[in-house]
C-alpha cells in the first residue's frame, strides 16, 4: 500500500508516533500504551454515540 492511497490523519497520530519512536524502549512503552488507552475510550464513546443514534435498531 503506498502512501497516496491512504489519507494521512489531521489529528496528529503520525507526528504523535514519530515522537514516541524517538524515545527510550521504557520511555516509548509507557506513551504507546497511554496512546493505546487514549484511542481505546475515543474508539469505545464513537461506538455508544452509534448506538444511539441508531433509530430501531433492537
Amino acid at each position: 500500500m503506498s502512501d497516496d492511497t491512504t489519507s494521512a490523519p489531521t489529528d496528529g497520530l503520525w507526528s504523535r508516533l514519530r515522537l514516541i519512536e524517538g524515545q527510550p524502549l521504557p520511555a516509548r512503552a509507557d506513551a504507546y500504551s497511554a496512546l493505546h488507552d487514549e484511542l481505546s475510550r475515543r474508539l469505545e464513546s464513537g461506538a455508544k454515540l452509534d448506538q444511539r443514534e441508531t433509530p430501531g435498531s433492537r
